[in-house]
C-alpha cells in the first residue's frame, strides 16, 4: 500500500484518488481552498481518504501528484516535496493560465517550468493526456486483453519505476516517453493527447494497447 498525497482535487485528481482507493492506497487530498472543502469528497472515497493542507498532503505522499493550473506553479509547496516521486498531470493553456512565454517559446516543457518551482521534487509527467471520465471508465485489472496504455516521462528510473507500479495498481499499462525534455510528445494537442481513447462525447472511452501509444508518441512533432 502507498500513500498518495495530492495537490489539486479537481476532475483528474479526484478520478485518480477514486481509483487509488479502489486499489487499496491510502489517499491524502488538498487544494487551494483549504481542507474542509474536501470533507465531502473524503468521506465519499471512504476510511482510506483524508484532507489536508498542500503542505501536510505533500509531506504525507510515498508519491505525490501535482494536478493543479500551471499559473498555480508558485504556489506549489517545494520543501516537502524534496526528495519525492511527483507526477505532474498539469497541462498549459494559455487561455487559463495566461501567456508564459518560456511555454509560448517551447524553450521548456511545463513539466520542467514546475521543476523551477520544486527543484528537488523527481518529476514524472504522467495522466495528463487522458480525459477524467477515460481514465476512470478504462481501468482494467492486470493481464486484461483490453487493458490500457499510457505514456509516462521522466529523468529518473527509479521514479519511473515508482509510478509505472502506481499507473499498473489502478488499471493501466506504461509506455515510457522518454526523457522529461522529451514530455511535449504528450502535451496538449499532440497524437496521444485524447484522441487515441475516443471522443469527450463517449465518456467510456475506447481502449488502446501499447503500439498504438508508442505510434503517436511517435509522430509527434514539436
Amino acid at each position: 500500500m502507498t500513500t498518495v498525497g495530492f495537490i489539486g482535487s479537481g476532475s483528474i485528481g479526484r478520478t485518480l484518488a477514486r481509483l487509488a482507493v479502489g486499489a487499496g492506497h491510502q489517499v491524502v487530498l488538498s487544494n487551494s481552498r483549504g481542507p474542509e472543502t474536501l470533507v465531502d469528497t473524503a468521506e465519499e472515497l471512504g476510511p482510506r481518504a483524508s484532507t489536508a493542507t498542500s503542505e501536510e498532503a505533500a509531506a504525507a505522499g510515498d508519491i505525490v501528484v501535482v494536478t493543479v493550473p500551471v499559473s498555480a506553479f508558485p504556489h506549489v509547496p517545494a520543501t516537502p516535496l524534496a526528495g519525492k516521486t511527483v507526477i505532474d498531470t498539469c497541462n498549459y493553456g494559455p487561455e487559463r493560465d495566461g501567456h508564459i512565454p518560456v511555454l509560448d517559446s517551447k524553450s521548456l516543457t511545463s513539466s520542467e517550468l514546475l521543476l523551477r518551482h520544486v527543484p528537488d521534487a523527481i518529476l514524472v509527467k504522467a495522466f495528463n493526456n487522458i480525459f477524467f471520465k477515460h481514465l476512470l471508465s478504462l481501468a482494467r485489472p492486470a493481464g486484461a486483453a483490453d487493458r490500457s496504455y499510457l505514456p509516462i516521462a521522466g529523468d529518473s528510473a527509479p521514479a519511473k519505476a515508482a509510478v509505472t507500479e502506481f499507473v499498473e495498481s489502478i488499471g493501466y499499462g506504461v509506455v515510457d516517453a522518454g526523457p522529461l525534455a522529451d514530455s511535449w510528445r504528450q502535451a496538449t494537442g499532440t497524437p496521444v493527447w485524447g484522441t487515441p481513447y475516443g471522443p469527450y462525447s463517449n465518456e467510456k472511452g475506447q481502449p488502446v494497447g501499447e503500439d498504438a501509444i508508442r505510434a503517436a508518441l511517435a509522430t509527434a512533432t514539436p
